[in-house]
């Protein structure tokens, strides 16, 4: 294969009257991956196209996108496998307001994560060195730590998308990273929020994010822990 179209989702809410899609013809070279291709296209063919990226390595997740029918990060995937034919098309994350081509409005993804405290809390005394933690109950939260936030499993959830006060999967998956860190003291106010009307009794257990996760995390799981810790907390199970 000597090149292939990427098809490009375009949309600048001051100059379009509406969205479409322009088409690349990009010249193709083993191992190019779909950010590869916009930068191709960015640097050759048009300068203002429009998208997020940074470390180049799936760890920021700035550059989660809509591939080719699926949610993905732009620098893992590779073009070979995301063509449909000879075409890889590329849209922005759903469900959230177009800034330019594809770059979404992010505030309120960023703004329900911040709601869960996404940080430890402990009102204890601090020690002389660190609180220290064994391998066995760092292992309690060993699928959690691995989200990178990049907002792919909040774009695939409909409750999300039907109502944004809802905290997301993203959070929710925070949130049960530091439920479940035996050094932190605030399981109670955690539980509050959680069991809020727009915490994890929203989840429908549609099971979108588990497949949308370019890390392989199953937000429901996190979910479903901390439904159960909610329902033990509210029948005043919780020791």
């Amino acid at each position: 294969m000597k090149e292939f179209k990427l098809r490009v989702f375009r949309y600048d809410p001051e100059k379009d009257e509406r969205q479409h899609y322009d088409t690349f013809t990009v010249e193709y070279r083993e191992g190019m991956t779909v950010l590869e291709a916009l930068l191709w296209v960015f640097e050759r063919k048009d300068p203002s196209l429009a998208f997020r990226y940074s470390c180049r390595e799936a760890i920021c997740g700035s550059c989660a996108m809509y591939i080719s029918g699926r949610y993905a990060l732009a620098c893992k995937t590779q073009v070979k496998d995301a063509l449909e034919g000879d075409t890889v098309t590329v849209s922005p994350l759903p469900h959230m307001r177009v800034i330019k081509d594809l770059v979404v409005d992010q505030t309120k993804f960023w703004e329900n994560y911040a709601r869960v405290k996404p940080w430890l809390i402990n009102d204890n005394p601090p020690p002389e060195r660190e609180r220290l933690q064994s391998p066995e109950d760092r292992a309690k939260y060993n699928m959690e730590i691995d989200c990178i936030l990049c907002g792919s499993c909040y774009a695939s959830c409909p409750s999300a998308a039907n109502n944004e006060e809802y905290l997301g999967p993203h959070a929710l998956v925070w949130a049960s990273r530091f439920f479940h860190d035996t050094r932190d003291t605030a399981k109670r106010e955690r539980l509050e929020i959680v069991a809020s009307e727009y915490g994890v009794f929203r989840c429908h257990t549609i099971f979108n994010c588990v497949e949308a996760c370019p890390k392989h995390i199953n937000p429901t799981e996190a979910i479903q822990k901390l439904k159960k810790a909610a329902m033990a907390y509210k029948m005043g199970l919780l020791k």
